[in-house]
């Protein structure tokens, strides 16, 4: 655990990013198709995959590519 002030961070929020798969199937995209669209190394996609956590510069770089928000790709679940 992470203590930052008064507030200790416990590990139970995790990035969900269910929302950017089923936009990508609402534009005919895969995820190739993002990865080369938006220069993303495999590996990133491969985290995302596991909904493991990636750079702001990458959800910034695919938000520009989809034309859309963060909330629209990723999500905070518990």
């Amino acid at each position: 655990m992470e203590s930052r002030g008064r507030y200790v961070y416990d590990g139970s929020l995790k990035v969900s990013y269910n929302k950017l798969w089923k936009l990508l199937i609402d534009k005919n995209m895969s995820r190739s198709d993002l990865g080369k669209a938006a220069v993303l190394a495999t590996g990133t996609l491969s985290k995302m995959g596991k909904n493991e956590t990636v750079s702001m510069d990458t959800l910034l770089k695919i938000c520009e590519v989809l034309k859309c928000d963060f909330s629209d790709v990723v999500e905070i679940v518990r």
